[in-house]
């Protein structure tokens, strides 16, 4: 049987320049309990942007 929930659940992070570009990314549940805020390119804004994570 499936596990109810995932030790490595799929995540959404979103950048903080507003427009948005999306990603999705996997964490480790139990070595990653805080939000993560990890910097990445965005094609719209045509920088590194920190994408931070939604619930």
């Amino acid at each position: 049987m499936a596990r109810r929930t995932a030790i490595r659940p799929m995540v959404t992070p979103r950048g903080t320049a507003g427009a948005g570009h999306p990603y999705v990314i996997r964490k480790h549940r139990r070595n990653d309990p805080d939000r993560l805020v990890p910097r990445d390119y965005d094609p719209s804004e045509r920088r590194h942007v920190e994408l931070r994570e939604q619930r």
